[in-house]
């Protein structure tokens, strides 16, 4: 069975790709932030480079706007609850780091000690096709993994009412 109109079966074929869930962190010289990810994917082989979009209605974007370097961090399977909290809090009402423990990266970029699998970029380009979201490319510096469970779907997620509705667009 094939669901027929353009926004309807794009819709569900990206349903399908179902990617894995990720937080990025970023920080400048006076604020960090963190929020979900589901729109990002390897960009080059050589040199190894990483786009992230990040919601232009969340704080993470823009303090990323003002920071040299990200963190993205691979949720696992028993990651489900910080999924929920960076997708589902806004920074700009709390302090999503507050009851985290964190190491610091280049440029002071927040790693979350209970999300181990990750890698830091350097922002290398910025694309901003006017949509509600703002691809981030990055360079990758530096990256950690171990054997541990395999990654948490967006699926996995389920219902997790946004920080922010993309609607609200970035503010100045």
């Amino acid at each position: 069975m094939t669901t027929p109109g353009t926004d309807e079966a794009y819709d569900r074929i990206n349903e399908l790709f179902d990617g894995a869930a990720v937080v990025v962190t970023a920080a400048d010289h006076e604020e960090t932030a963190g929020c979900l990810v589901g729109f990002h994917s390897q960009c080059s082989i050589d040199p190894r480079r990483h786009a992230v979009w990040l919601s232009k209605a969340n704080r993470t974007y823009r303090v990323a706007l003002r920071s040299g370097h990200l963190a993205v961090h691979l949720l696992r399977a028993g990651d489900r609850e910080l999924g929920a909290w960076f997708g589902g809090t806004s920074g700009d009402e709390v302090d999503t780091f507050a009851d985290l423990e964190l190491d610091r990266g280049p440029g002071g970029v927040p790693l979350v000690r209970a999300l181990p699998v990750r890698f830091v970029g350097r922002r290398v380009a910025l694309l901003d096709t006017e949509g509600d979201h703002a691809c981030f490319v990055l360079e990758v510096e530096s990256a950690e993994v171990d054997d541990e469970a395999g990654p948490l779907r967006l699926s996995d997620l389920g219902e997790v009412e946004p920080g922010h509705a993309s609607e609200e667009g970035a503010e100045e």
